[in-house]
C-alpha cells in the first residue's frame, strides 16, 4: 500500500505556547474572569523579560518559540537528544548538561517533544521537583510525555508554581482534577486548531489524492510501493 505523507506548519502550536506563556505570567485568564464577576486586579503577575526560558526539544516548534523569547529579552536554554544540540547550537542557544539542570535553571520551561516509545513518561516526578515555587511548566506537545499523574501531584507539592496545558491523557474532556487546579490554565487542544493550519492539512491532503488518482503520485512515504499500489487489484 502507497503512504503519502501531508504536511503542516510549526507556527500554530508555537504561536499558542507562547500565548499560554504570556497569559499565565500575567495571569490573564483569571483577572479577566474576576473582572466579569466585578473584582479589579486581584492577582500580581509577572514579567518574562530578563527571566530563563527552557526548551525541552529544540525542533522546528521549540525553536520557533525559542526566538519568541529572545524577543521578549528572555535568555533561553534547552537539552535535548543530538539533533536538539546541533541546532541548538547553530542557533547560539546554550545546551544544559542533564534534562534535570534545564527544570531546574528555567523560569518558564516548555515542552517540544515527539510522542514516542522513548519519550513517553520521559518527565517524571523529580524533574517536575527541581523546579522553582514560581517558576511556569508550559506543554503543548502531548501529555504522556509526563508520568501519569506527576504533573498534579507536583503543583499540589508547590513545584513548579503554575502550568499551562493544552494536551491531556484523555481527549475530548480532559484531566478534570488537573483543570481545575487554581494554578493552572488550560486550553482544549488547541495547539494545531487554526484556520491557516487546517488550509495546508486539508489541501496537502486533496492534493495528494488527485495526484494519486491521476497515476502520478507525489509525497509518497514509501516509493517502494508505488508500483504495486498501480498494479491491477491493488488500492
Amino acid at each position: 500500500m502507497a503512504v503519502l505523507s501531508g504536511s503542516g506548519s510549526p507556527a500554530a502550536p508555537a504561536e499558542l505556547t507562547w500565548a499560554l506563556v504570556l497569559a499565565a505570567s500575567r495571569v490573564v485568564a483569571h483577572e479577566a474572569a474576576a473582572l466579569r464577576a466585578g473584582r479589579w486586579q486581584t492577582t500580581l503577575g509577572r514579567t518574562v523579560r530578563g527571566r530563563t526560558l527552557g526548551i525541552l526539544g529544540y525542533g522546528n516548534i521549540g525553536r520557533l518559540v525559542a526566538g519568541f523569547g529572545k524577543a521578549f529579552g528572555m535568555q533561553v536554554v534547552t537539552y535535548g537528544r543530538e539533533a536538539t544540540r546541533t541546532r541548538a547550537q547553530a542557533d547560539g542557544v546554550p545546551v544544559l548538561a542533564s534534562q534535570r539542570d534545564l527544570f531546574a535553571a528555567s523560569d518558564v520551561l516548555s515542552v517540544h517533544l515527539r510522542l514516542v516509545p522513548e519519550t513517553r513518561g520521559i518527565i517524571g516526578p523529580g524533574d517536575l521537583a527541581a523546579m522553582r515555587p514560581d517558576s511556569l511548566f508550559v506543554n503543548t506537545s502531548r501529555a504522556e510525555l509526563v508520568v501519569p499523574g506527576a504533573l498534579l501531584a507536583a503543583l499540589r507539592g508547590g513545584r513548579p508554581g503554575q502550568a499551562a496545558v493544552d494536551v491531556f491523557e484523555s481527549e475530548p474532556g480532559g484531566d478534570a482534577e488537573l483543570i481545575a487546579h487554581p494554578q493552572v490554565l488550560a486550553t482544549p487542544h488547541l495547539g494545531y486548531v487554526e484556520r491557516d493550519s487546517y488550509e495546508l492539512y486539508f489541501g496537502t491532503a486533496f492534493d495528494n489524492v488527485l495526484a494519486f488518482a491521476a497515476g502520478a503520485p507525489v509525497n509518497l512515504v514509501n516509493p517502494e510501493a508505488w508500483p504495486a499500489a498501480a498494479s491491477p487489484g491493488q488500492s
